[in-house]
């Protein structure tokens, strides 16, 4: 059973001002001199699937790592660097902050935020879950570190769905944050007893039923890949539901040669990659205009652009690009992420007994 929560008041989300365009003269000069520093800092670059496709290109040609949230600061703890320059949104830089403390985690800019990051603030969330003491407390990484620690559990969207059955195989009811259509795919798929937080990701709330309907008359042989996030009657649709790796990989398995994809377009550079020559085509959002926020592309990740890498890692004062995170409040953030991590090794170590 699925409890909503009562709605929270509308949020006026800061927005930020969009890149400045650069020619390929200034691109190149940029890359060539975030290579040196990079060296010069021992640092490595590790981008989200959702930033965009010169930044991805960038890790990669310099040892560092695209990927989602998770991976990404995974990827920064066991690499010998000691500064990670996180390309992505501010809880991806706590993130790695949390598992990796004694490492410099700089980002390009620390107003790259996320709307399920700003709508579920620690103390409207914390005197929620105090209201109900005998809920166990499920937060999605897309949160502060604050959230985190009042957490008993942390889950990506690759994960999600095998938690919140291991707990209700236990009988636990639980509280879900702060993404509420993630929540109620996942509540819908096991049955579970959870409370949703009222959030939302702007980019996958975008999403449109009826025009992906139109759409995919356009090509009946397309399958959709849709992001959990995505509201339900875009979900309905779906021919495959998953995480940003899971859809790059349903991509590259799957025989269709065309792909309508309902999530951010940034994930199109590592799904091409994974899945040459197929055709991937964006679902259809609210359109460009007034009714659109994000058109399919997150406007905080936009904010990673190069001049902003750069700036990072050169700045004799990096205050201002470095995440910082109380060393209490990392330690009981910590408890939860290290939940999942046990989990998810546990798991994949009965998939490959049982392959």
């Amino acid at each position: 059973m699925s409890l909503p929560v009562p709605n929270i008041e509308p949020i006026d989300y800061p927005f930020p001002p969009k890149p400045v365009p650069l020619d390929e003269a200034q691109k190149q000069a940029y890359k060539e001199s975030i290579k040196r520093l990079l060296k010069e800092r021992d640092a490595v670059l590790v981008a989200h699937y959702y930033t965009d496709p010169e930044i991805q290109a960038l890790a990669e040609e310099t040892g560092g790592c695209v990927s989602d949230s998770l991976e990404m600061a995974r990827f920064g703890r066991d690499h010998p660097a000691k500064t990670l320059v996180v390309a992505g949104v501010k809880f991806m830089g706590e993130t790695a902050k949390i598992l990796s403390p004694e490492k410099t985690i700089l980002m390009p800019t620390l107003e790259a935020t996320c709307s399920l990051d700003v709508g579920c603030p620690i103390d409207k969330f914390s005197e929620f879950c105090d209201a109900h003491p005998d809920y166990t407390v499920v937060v999605y990484a897309n949160t502060s570190a604050a959230v985190k620690a009042r957490a008993d559990w942390v889950v990506t969207s690759s994960i999600a769905l095998e938690i919140v059955e291991h707990l209700d195989s236990q009988d636990k009811k639980i509280i879900w944050g702060p993404d509420r259509h993630l929540g109620s795919y996942i509540a819908k798929e096991t049955g579970a007893d959870m409370l949703m937080w009222q959030g939302e990701c702007i980019v996958h709330d975008e999403f449109k039923a009826k025009a992906l309907r139109e759409l995919k008359k356009q090509h009946p042989n397309a399958a959709v890949l849709v992001h959990p996030e995505s509201p339900a009657s875009v979900v309905e649709i779906a021919d495959a539901v998953g995480s940003t790796s899971q859809l790059i990989k349903a991509a590259q398995t799957m025989d269709n040669d065309t792909f309508i994809v309902a999530t951010d377009r940034g994930i199109f550079y590592k799904m091409q990659q994974a899945a040459p020559g197929k055709n991937l085509i964006e679902a259809p959002t609210g359109g460009n205009g007034a009714t659109c926020r994000s058109c399919a592309h997150c406007p905080w990740m936009a904010m990673n652009g190069l001049a902003a890498i750069e700036q990072s890692l050169k700045a004799e004062d990096d205050s201002e690009h470095q995440v910082f995170v109380d060393d209490a409040l990392r330690v009981d953030a910590l408890k939860p992420l290290t939940r999942m991590l046990d989990f998810a090794k546990t798991l994949n170590m009965a998939v490959k007994g049982n392959a």
